[in-house]
């Protein structure tokens, strides 16, 4: 049997499928539910998002032998469009077929009846491809084709399409897939797939797809193939000629300090090595962002390219104001890269302007000469930021070699080997979260939380929130081991935790109240915590973020000292 490249042969096959696209699958089901179908469709947005993907899947449900909006995959039509071969559905590449003859022969057959479906289907590839000719040929025929006729016209550059065209047409605006519904696709591949893989690999790869999924996984197919079926870090990296994130921080580690010697020399190694100049530029642009976001609202959650811990190390080197400074130069060099032939010189420039920069203004760290910044900075603290991703994979595979090792150098590790797991004693929560079948915690309530939370105790429980694992096939808690795996810890204050999850389905189940006694025995056995369980999904999170962030600007937000939640079962 042929080869079928990953994108092909995880296309999805019915709506339910569809990675993001959540308010153009939403419409079009109304559309079938309904009978309200239009003659003519428009599909835009950027590459690999899912036009074509959707135009077919909505040929499915128009002709479907169970009936118009399924997609059984079952029957001959649902087969025939899987396989490319059905003759009422027709896709035109508008690329290579741009002239007014391959329009006009459409044309004559539009007339036809269908031979073997309800509708007869004409999907046009990159339409803007077509000439002045063509779309004039074409645009009686879109706006009365016979009853049985539907046009859909997939395109990136909507804004070359004549407007009387567009007006012809229903438009739908495709946007990127965001990293969360990429990340959770290519991790349900790879576990397919039975390919081994690390975290950091497959986040790289979402930032690489830059929203498009079918990017994503080209990418990640060109790496399993270097690889010989496994997926690791150091590998996207080769591939695709990028600098590590730990490599990334030595250097601006390096231009802080002043260090010409070195800063030249990695440059030298980056040229030496053909690494992809814009992308590190841009890349370093990121990183400079979030320090900038870190060292102002002193909160993780709105970090990008950095762990938390990472941007807490970088800020006491890098103030506000370099960091501004910095992205300034940054900037500028990605705008002259445009107007020159090669960019390795011009990046050598930025990165000397970059270390001349004047770092007078006051710092959390305060650095007299370069000399001893050489020492402490350069050569000393990237210590711990390169051993930090070697410990995540090194506790990946057979955590059974390392259960006596684990447990001495961390007794929290000793309560997650026992198998007796005691419940706790009461079940505690918020007094104002009660309702009838679900706990509910108002945004005000949620803010109080928020600014009585401690990131010590966040940090405990994110390092060790696989521990969770373990106890994921126990008789008794397992469900509620699984439940809270699939989340993050977003919030946590002594006596409330709560998390994130992608989907708001998932957060409610976390908020049922019969699940409530399990997720606090789980927690407590783990980390020695009594905590009361609440979950948020992504979209709450960001607002819940942008409401703390807003309070916290104007001076409105609730001082830690003036907060005093009440518990019930304490």
């Amino acid at each position: 049997m042929a080869y079928k490249a990953l994108y092909r042969t995880y296309r999805p096959q019915t709506f339910d499928e569809v990675a993001g696209q959540e308010h153009i699958v939403k419409t079009l089901k109304n559309a079938l539910a309904t009978g309200k179908i239009a003659h003519a469709y428009l599909f835009a947005g950027p590459r690999g998002t899912g036009k074509t993907t959707m135009a077919k899947l909505f040929a499915k449900a128009l002709n479907c032998e169970e009936g118009i909006g399924h997609q059984c995959n079952e029957c001959k039509n649902c087969v025939s469009i899987i396989e490319g071969n059905h003759p009422d559905v027709l896709e035109l590449d508008a690329a290579s077929n741009n002239g007014v003859d391959e329009i006009r022969e459409l044309i004559d057959k539009v007339k036809y009846g269908t031979i073997l479906g309800r509708y007869k289907v004409y999907i046009i590839d990159e339409v803007h491809m077509l000439s002045a000719g063509a779309f004039n040929a074409l645009l009686k025929t879109l706006e009365e084709p016979p009853e049985h006729v539907i046009f859909i016209l997939a395109t990136t550059e909507p804004h070359k399409i004549l407007p009387t065209i567009l007006s012809r047409c229903q438009r739908y605006d495709f946007t990127k897939v965001s990293e969360v519904d990429i990340k959770e696709r290519l991790k349900a591949i790879l576990l397919n797939e039975n390919v081994e893989y690390v975290e950091d690999a497959v986040e790289l790869i979402v930032s690489l797809a830059d929203g498009g999924m079918r990017d994503a996984l080209s990418i990640l197919e060109k790496v399993l193939a270097y690889s010989n079926n496994r997926l690791i870090v150091e590998d996207v990296l080769n591939i695709f000629a990028l600098e590590s994130k730990e490599e990334k921080i030595k250097l601006l580690k390096s231009i802080v300090s002043h260090d010409m010697s070195d800063v030249l020399s990695r440059l030298n190694n980056y040229v030496t090595k053909g690494t992809d100049i814009k992308r590190l530029t841009e890349d370093l642009l990121s990183i400079l962002k979030d320090i900038v976001i870190y060292n102002s609202s002193n909160i993780g959650n709105y970090l990008e390219s950095l762990k938390e811990e990472e941007a807490s190390d970088l800020a006491k080197y890098i103030s506000n104001e370099q960091a501004l400074k910095m992205i300034d130069i940054l900037l500028g060099a990605i705008k002259d890269y445009k107007n020159v032939t090669s960019i390795n010189p011009l990046f050598e420039i930025t990165l000397i302007k970059l270390t001349s920069l004047d770092d007078s203004a006051p710092k959390k760290v305060v650095v007299e000469t370069p000399k001893p910044v050489e020492k402490v900075v350069v050569k000393e603290e990237p210590k711990p930021v390169i051993e930090k991703p070697v410990e995540v994979k090194v506790e990946e595979p057979k955590i059974e070699e390392k259960v006596i090792e684990e447990i001495i150098e961390n007794p929290t590790a000793a309560r997650v080997f026992s198998d007796n797991i005691t419940p706790v004693d009461s079940v505690i929560y918020l007094k104002d979260a009660e309702q009838e079948d679900n706990f509910a915690i108002s945004d005000e309530l949620m803010v109080q939380v928020m600014a009585i939370s401690k990131k010590e105790i966040k940090s405990e429980l994110v390092d060790g929130w696989k521990n969770i694992k373990r106890i994921s096939t126990h008789e008794i808690y397992g469900k509620a081991a699984t439940l809270l795996i699939d989340g993050r810890p977003l919030v946590a204050s002594p006596k409330v935790l709560i998390l994130e999850y992608p989907l708001a389905e998932l957060a409610e189940k976390v908020n049922a109240k019969d699940i409530q006694s399990e997720l606090q025995t789980v927690i407590n056995h783990i980390f020695g915590k009594h905590m009361f369980i609440y979950a948020v999904s992504r979209n709450q999170s960001i607002d819940l973020q942008a409401l703390y962030m807003n309070l916290l600007q104007i001076g409105k937000l609730p001082k830690a000292k003036d907060v005093n939640l009440e518990f019930i079962g304490e």
